[in-house]
């Protein structure tokens, strides 16, 4: 009997433990603090997948201008790639690609052309934004 409700107890606390975040995921607070991923005041990482803890403070200081500016911290879906293409920003970590959600692409754009520092800007017609600190220049891929 004593086995019995140990294995009860186990599997009730085993279920609550599994059940607790289901019913609270459309909860932002939550959502954030279960997920692996870094929650910063700059950005937030798409995936836990996505390097970021060496972007330059000049790179930061963009993402903060982005956020202040449309209330929306913006979601980082790339950030350093070690085996980027050759050339690419995202390979000395200078680079972000990121979405802000509920923002059109073109109110975005405006936003980041008025960025202190802001180097590149690039459009993806999947809705990603890449931003970066090296030379000015803007471009479309689609």
């Amino acid at each position: 009997m004593l086995k019995r409700n140990m294995l009860i107890v186990l599997v009730a606390s085993f279920l609550g433990g599994c059940l607790s975040p289901v019913s609270s995921l459309h909860s932002e607070e939550v959502s954030s603090s279960k997920l692996s991923h870094e929650v910063t005041y700059y950005y937030k990482r798409q995936t836990k997948r996505v390097v970021a803890k060496c972007l330059p403070p000049k790179l930061l200081k963009i993402l903060g201008h982005i956020r202040k500016k449309t209330g929306v911290t913006p979601i980082l879906t790339s950030g350093h790639r070690k085996n980027g293409r050759k050339g690419s920003m995202h390979r000395p970590c200078k680079a972000a690609d990121i979405r802000v959600p509920g923002v059109s692409d073109k109110r975005l754009i405006q936003i980041v052309r008025k960025a202190p520092g802001i180097g590149g800007i690039g459009r993806y017609c999947n809705g990603i934004i890449h931003v970066d600190v090296g030379s000015r220049r803007e471009w479309v891929h689609c």
